[in-house]
């Protein structure tokens, strides 16, 4: 798997008038629920005033993010290295580089990463933590 697009990512930044956040600088940390997935929190709520947060997500091969729901929150994901597939509200949708997913607030979802791993950029509105 070609890891430049997910690494750039990982080196990037988050730029805003009066403030930037080096990705670098952020630690990855384990998911509280599900094994073999990490996120590194770009962007918190609390930063934003709740109406948004940004995570990369890390998923290791064969590993998944069992079914749920986030109420009332609208999440994307945009797929920027490895493979898998997402169980959007019922529907299987392909995940490889450069697919972009939206699961509005309270569908059922899944996503579960291939034998090379999946890379995801996470978005909520209004945040998730």
């Amino acid at each position: 798997m070609n890891n430049e697009v997910f690494e750039a990512f990982n080196n990037g930044v988050y730029e805003v008038p009066g403030g930037r956040v080096c990705f670098a600088d952020i630690p990855w940390s384990k998911h509280p629920v599900f094994n073999g997935v990490e996120l590194k929190h770009i962007v918190r709520g609390k930063e934003t005033g709740g109406v948004y947060s940004f995570h990369l997500v890390r998923i290791a091969p064969n590993s998944s993010i069992r079914d749920h729901i986030h109420d009332p929150q609208l999440e994307t994901h945009e797929v920027i290295a490895g493979s898998g597939k997402c169980i959007n509200d019922g529907h299987e949708i392909e995940y490889k580089t450069g697919t972009v997913s939206v699961m509005p607030p309270r569908v059922h979802h899944e996503v579960h990463a291939g034998p090379d791993g999946l890379y995801l950029f996470a978005k909520f509105m209004p945040s998730l933590c």
